[in-house]
């Protein structure tokens, strides 16, 4: 009887499991990489919210900074006015979602003050599983971060102001 040419089940079992041994060992990297990158994105977006928060002060100061991030954006092609003033992207003015992050900011006036003349602006992971810490600047343009783990919404001005500046 001549031989069969093939691999035996045994054979085919154990490349199977050595293929699932080293997925076992590089899908937990791949997603803590992943997370870095959103975090890093996060952090990046932030500071082009700053910059278009100040611009848009220095633009329309008789109005001062925006309640809220839509104004920041605007939808291709963009004409620049208070409503629209196409200084960020249309998916980060919306705030709904930006490499597992949400986004939203809040333009206020302080007492006496004509105009909304400060703003705090946050960063929260969608899950623990697309960020590892929420952010948060104000006007002073410094981004705020919570320590690793805490992934809650960071609830306001003064609760902002009282986390550690990001290192550069």
């Amino acid at each position: 009887m001549p031989k069969q040419k093939g691999f035996s089940l045994i054979e085919l079992l154990i490349v199977v499991a050595i293929i699932l041994v080293i997925a076992a060992i590089a899908i937990p990297n791949l997603m803590r990489a992943r997370m870095a990158a959103n975090d890093s994105s996060a952090a990046g977006s932030m500071h082009a919210i700053n910059v278009a928060e100040v611009a848009y002060f220095g633009t329309y100061e008789n109005i001062g900074f925006p309640v809220t991030l839509a104004p920041l954006g605007g939808a291709d092609p963009c004409a620049a006015n208070t409503a629209t003033a196409c200084l960020i992207d249309q998916s980060l003015a919306g705030g709904a979602g930006k490499s597992g992050y949400s986004f939203a900011a809040a333009g206020s006036a302080s007492a006496g003050s004509p105009n909304n003349n400060r703003f705090y602006a946050t960063a929260t992971p969608l899950s623990n599983l697309t960020g590892t810490r929420a952010y948060c600047s104000t006007e002073d343009m410094v981004v705020r971060l919570q320590p690793a783990g805490n992934t809650t919404l960071i609830g306001g001005y003064a609760p902002c102001l009282a986390l550690t500046a990001m290192n550069n």
